[in-house]
């Protein structure tokens, strides 16, 4: 099968799949919690072990301007991805606008190391299969954690299939496959929690239920992002928007 069909094929199989997850979205939707509670806890675990000390050095021992140019170069590596999204949401504007920064920054910003096009008025967006299947009214279904991936819920984990799809780098191997989107995938997660050191050690210590807390996080984070917001991890919630539903004590809420 030629990658168009394979492509094609994976597409059509992942609305089918979407299209039946249910679209109510009421209350906490999480009727899997005691898993996803386990499963939670159990990456709290390797998180304490071992990526949150290695995001540690990374953060105290590579200089700012070094990790602003790895945080680029990620997000360059993705820009066939946000582009394959915009164009199948309609957005052509901001299709037109991935496709130049990509050529503006893996030109002139070497590789993507540095943002030119941001400088340009060429603003850096990000989007995925799991917000195109938002803006196309497939809901989010039963809230799920996974192991690793953290919050999936069957829309998104759909979407993260289907990004990896469209990827180029997945069909591109080093001495073995799958070396090169998984040295990026552990690269990406190293910077991403390095850059959520303070703002989630401080959620954590004045969450009633740190559990209920990201879920709650996650799920205004992708409806901003779904509404074409721009998710960043330095501009997460401050911790003094963070509120507690009074009629239910164990549930944190989210001040208006």
């Amino acid at each position: 099968m030629t990658r168009p069909r394979l492509l094609a094929g994976i597409v059509a199989m992942a609305m089918l799949v979407a299209g039946g997850v249910a679209q109510a979205d009421d209350g906490e939707n999480d009727p899997l919690e005691p898993m996803n509670r386990y499963f939670f806890e159990l990456n709290k675990f390797f998180d304490t072990i071992l990526l949150k000390p290695v995001a540690t050095w990374y953060d105290g021992v590579v200089p700012e301007p070094g990790r602003d140019s790895i945080r680029n170069f990620l997000d360059n590596l993705r820009s066939p991805v946000i582009l394959a999204n915009d164009m199948l949401q309609g957005e052509w504007d901001r299709a037109g606008t991935t496709a130049s920064r990509f050529g503006i920054n893996t030109t002139v910003g070497v590789l993507g190391l540095f943002d030119p096009a941001s400088k340009w008025g060429m603003k850096q967006h990000s989007e995925d299969f799991g917000q195109t299947l938002a803006t196309w009214g497939t809901g989010e279904g039963p809230y799920l954690f996974l192991p690793v991936l953290g919050p999936a819920p069957p829309r998104d984990l759909t979407g993260f299939v289907v990004d990896a799809a469209f990827d180029p780098l997945t069909y591109i191997y080093w001495d073995r496959p799958k070396t090169v989107p998984v040295t990026r995938f552990v690269v990406n997660g190293i910077d991403q929690r390095a850059r959520s050191l303070n703002t989630f050690d401080q959620i954590e210590r004045t969450s009633i239920d740190f559990y209920a807390t990201v879920r709650n996080l996650y799920r205004q984070s992708r409806a901003s992002e779904i509404a074409n917001g721009q998710h960043n991890f330095d501009t997460l919630p401050d911790i003094d928007d963070l509120t507690f539903d009074t009629n239910e004590p164990n549930t944190p809420g989210m001040r208006p």
